[in-house]
């Protein structure tokens, strides 16, 4: 076992404003122009969606902000938001051929300052000329909004209907303000708005509406993208103690108090806890960096595995570090002590054998916790699916799809893409699989119109 430390740490300096400011127009074109313009540009291969890196770039580097606007948008409904949260080091950042020089060109920060830029200026999108077609996406997440901007683009009729009282799913209420900010989110949405999609909030799918309703009264087709709703546990001794909490219900409270939404007291962390959080991907992180933003006096997170096999981003991992988070490698949890309340975290020793393959010791160590915070994962839910009629789900909960038209369930007309067909992912991920399945939406919706009007006519 090794444990990190990061020594001489004051949490209180840390707040929830975005950390990375992005940069300015000056910053912005200087670092367009260090582009080399590939002619086989790598960093396009490496990015999910295919943007046209090169292209908006070059348009940057010569000063035509609104030309590169245009360029991204032809690719991403949700540019200011992949600017900031994709994992840029792995994608197109690490693809770039610069990369081989540790210089790549920051493609993410100049993505989000051109959307930035256009959000300030007021850069309004026209709105496309109707199709025939009504198609209803459930769930206003990555994938939703990203199936509903792509089918609006093409001029289809789209209504997003969503649980929540504002649409925008885990990039609402998932990712902390201090690497997502709200109102970019919100503005994201309000340029598809413009695209003429309709949200229809606080709309529970299954219990206000089903999809058998949606097809038979108003619908040609109808997309899933509810992601994974429910957390995976640990089904270990003391589980159910009070202080053993999950990961994304802390990110959600938090932001829902930090807007006034709920009560500070909803925050299931106090100041002066001993805070564990079990898990090393991305959403850990994001947990423990938070419960020190909440004047929580040390942070671990736990981690069965080694440094070199976490999930997370290393650059989140730098950022963590830095703040003062400290990391337990090769420890897996065993059981939860305590009474009423959580005290105690016990784990057994893992080592790394001479093939590589990690095993446990048998030598058992305990750590005291106020909280343990459980980051291990996501599943989907069953509402949506069990109330509508002959959609398949594999032993897993996650929904059966076809390659083409692509996306389309075992029930035709409808779809389904992003974490709940596939296993829960990133904001760019999810939206390139979306992308695919709007496509396919696209055709189903048509070869069903050109069908309908022929049968008029005979």
């Amino acid at each position: 076992m090794k444990i990190d430390k990061q020594a001489d740490f004051e949490n209180e300096s840390l707040g929830f404003c975005e950390i990375d400011q992005g940069f300015g127009i000056r910053e912005a074109i200087e670092e367009a122009k260090r582009c080399l313009n590939c002619k086989n540009p790598l960093c396009r291969k490496g990015c999910p969606i295919e943007n046209d890196i090169p292209q908006f770039i070059q348009a940057l580097a010569h000063g035509n902000i609104g030309e590169a606007g245009v360029i991204i948008s032809k690719r991403s409904n949700l540019p200011a938001v992949c600017g900031r949260v994709c994992p840029h080091e792995q994608q197109c950042e690490g693809s770039c051929i610069l990369n081989a020089k540790k210089e790549p060109i920051k493609i993410g920060k100049l993505e989000r300052f051109i959307a930035d830029f256009e959000a300030e200026m007021g850069v309004t999108i026209e709105r496309p000329p109707y199709k025939d077609g009504d198609i209803a996406v459930i769930g206003a997440g990555p994938a939703g909004l990203t199936v509903a901007g792509d089918l609006a683009k093409m001029g289809f009729s789209v209504t997003v209907f969503e649980s929540q009282s504002e649409p925008g799913g885990v990039l609402m209420y998932g990712i902390p303000g201090f690497r997502l900010n709200r109102e970019v989110v919100r503005r994201e949405i309000r340029k598809i708005e413009q695209l003429g999609v309709k949200f229809r909030t606080n709309t529970l799918v299954g219990q206000d509406i089903t999809i058998d309703e949606m097809l038979e009264k108003e619908f040609d087709a109808v997309f899933i993208g509810t992601g994974t709703a429910l957390p995976k546990t640990l089904n270990v001794p003391g589980k159910e103690l009070t202080g053993v909490i999950q990961a994304m219900y802390l990110l959600r409270m938090v932001t829902l108090a930090n807007h006034g939404d709920v009560s500070d007291k909803e925050i299931p962390i106090d100041q002066g806890d001993r805070v564990i959080v079990i898990g090393a991907g991305n959403v850990a992180i994001d947990a423990a960096r938070t419960a020190l933003r909440l004047g929580a006096t040390s942070v671990t997170i736990v981690y069965r595995r080694t440094i070199e096999e976490m999930p997370a981003l290393r650059s989140e991992y730098e950022h963590a570090v830095k703040e003062g988070v400290q990391f337990s490698w090769l420890s897996s949890p065993v059981a939860f002590l305590g009474e009423e309340n959580v005290q105690q975290l016990q784990y057994e020793v893992q080592e790394v054998d001479e093939n590589g393959k990690i095993r446990g010791t048998g030598n058992m160590e305990i750590i005291p916790a106020d909280k343990i915070i459980l980051a291990i994962g996501q599943r989907p839910a069953a509402r949506v699916i069990s109330t509508a009629k002959g959609i398949e789900v594999n032993e897993e909960g996650y929904v059966i799809t076809k390659e083409y038209p692509y996306g389309m369930t075992t029930r035709k007309g409808v779809f389904a893409g992003g974490d709940v067909v596939h296993e829960p992912a990133t904001v760019v991920l999810a939206m390139k699989e979306a992308k695919k399945v709007a496509a396919g939406i696209a055709k189903y919706v048509e070869a069903k119109k050109l069908i309908e009007a022929l049968d008029k006519n005979i």
